[in-house]
């Protein structure tokens, strides 16, 4: 891999102080209590990263485990997209796509397509459309969703079905159907109501109970919310396989299957949230596929770049297409952005899909996964871990305060969390829990000696969060 000389110098001791108080002065960062970056939750300034690891101002380094929040796929400054953004960077860095065209999005639209999950009962996935990131392709599919029944004369249908404990981003829209209430509750008054399904959460289980029939459990509760207010109902909305956000809460294909038919039954879209658990994450390249079905709309964001650029895509059928297609303008998708398809952001997902035909990435990843299986089974006999669970390259630690009847700690759970994330930091990982949930999503790069690290710093933030009181 070539090295970058232009890099930023390791910095002294003050000098990295003296950077975050510049930091903390002038930006509001996401997802954070910035009160909290003023004392117990310090900033981690990066100089840059390689392969799976970041390195921090003063030299540190630290073993990327959850990839960016889910983005990196092949590892940082990866040459193969850092040389495509270059050369489009060069040629053509943004036109309005409104009325215009370019071959880096052509030929990704060509390329999603053609990889797209395929089924025999459902149409092909063959129209694309691009948005920035995942929140933008979650609004995308649930205002093509509702305007496609409008304009099949379905009017009434206005209402969504999402899953409890799900989560679809941070726009109005997609935080409506979204079900984690730390995000949900300060912003209710301005959001849509949709209806809530019971998640198919294999953690949930009854005594006895398979995560088959778990699934299937909460596919009959589906069914029965179907039957009473299917006509008004434009799209059910899930993340395939995985709840990421919701604690990695994971179920079977089943539910996936169920929910296909039962939207078939009712005349209702399928909206699959693959943001995070598409390209590979879950042991296929797309969850969907372990199910055997294809959505109407197929929402991916995430590791279609790689983590390298923000790039969304919204993929739906010709059925879908055509009922915006006529002389009366109002009836169009007007929906646009003004960075939507970006040639620069497009030709990263081009190199990014070069690298999955490059070898057989999926191949490789259930070796990767099967490593990682072991490593993690080296903490299957904690006393408080309730579960120990893995669907392809995520694995989720479940913490428990009572191992026996698997009661979740109540006591200071943001403290604990932040214990466990400080603990990973020192012992040379970013382990970001989430609630009493420690998980790892490693880049695909990752070997012996990262698994080795990961491991390391686990026992250390295990031990911080049951130990912190």
């Amino acid at each position: 891999m070539t090295q970058n000389t232009s890099i930023a110098p390791i910095l002294a001791e003050a000098d990295v102080e003296a950077f975050l108080a510049r930091d903390l002065a002038v930006v509001w960062h996401p997802c954070t209590q910035m009160r909290e970056h003023r004392g117990e939750l310090p900033l981690v300034p990066i100089r840059r990263g390689r392969g799976a690891w970041l390195e921090g101002m003063d030299g540190r380094r630290y073993l990327d485990a959850i990839s960016s929040w889910w983005t990196n796929l092949f590892g940082h400054a990866h040459p193969v997209i850092a040389e495509a953004i270059g050369r489009q960077a060069a040629e053509l860095e943004h036109v309005i796509y409104a009325g215009f065209a370019h071959e880096p999005g052509l030929r990704l639209a060509e390329r999603l397509v053609a990889l797209a999950p395929r089924s025999t009962s459902s149409p092909p996935l063959s129209r694309v459309f691009y948005g920035e990131n995942g929140s933008a392709a979650i609004e995308i599919a649930l205002k093509m969703s509702f305007h496609a029944h409008l304009n099949r004369g379905e009017g009434q249908r206005t209402r969504f079905i999402a899953l409890e404990n799900g989560y679809h981003g941070e726009t109005l829209g997609a935080l409506a159907v979204s079900d984690i209430p730390l995000f949900r509750r300060v912003y209710a008054p301005l959001l849509m109501e949709p209806c809530f399904a019971p998640s198919p959460d294999a953690f949930k289980a009854e005594a006895g109970e398979t995560a088959e029939a778990c699934a299937r459990r909460a596919a009959a509760a589906l069914a029965g919310l179907l039957e009473r207010e299917g006509e008004r109902i434009a799209a059910l909305v899930m993340e395939p396989r995985v709840q990421c956000a919701g604690g990695m809460r994971m179920h079977h294909p089943i539910y996936l299957a169920e929910a296909r038919r039962l939207c078939d039954a009712h005349g209702v879209h399928l909206i699959a949230d693959e943001i995070a658990v598409g390209f590979g994450r879950t042991g296929t390249l797309f969850a969907c596929e372990q199910a055997g079905v294809t959505p109407d709309f197929l929402c991916l964001s995430k590791g279609l770049t790689a983590g390298s650029l923000p790039l969304s895509a919204v993929l739906t059928h010709e059925r879908v297409f055509e009922a915006f297609w006529s002389e009366d303008r109002s009836r169009g998708f007007l929906h646009s952005h003004s960075y939507t398809g970006n040639p620069i952001a497009c030709a990263a997902a081009n190199a990014t899909l070069d690298l999955f035909a490059a070898r057989d990435v999926i191949a490789d990843n259930r070796v990767l996964a099967a490593k990682l299986a072991v490593a993690a089974g080296r903490f299957a006999g904690h006393p408080q871990l309730g579960e120990l669970r893995q669907a392809g390259m995520i694995l989720a630690f479940e913490l428990v305060e009572d191992r026996a009847s698997r009661r979740a700690y109540t006591d200071h759970p943001r403290r604990r969390a932040l214990a466990a994330y400080r603990a990973g930091l020192e012992a040379g990982a970013v382990l970001r829990p989430l609630g009493n949930v420690l998980y790892w999503m490693p880049p695909y790069c990752i070997g012996d000696e990262e698994i080795e690290v990961l491991e390391r710093a686990t026992a250390a933030a295990l031990e911080a969060y049951v130990r912190c009181a």
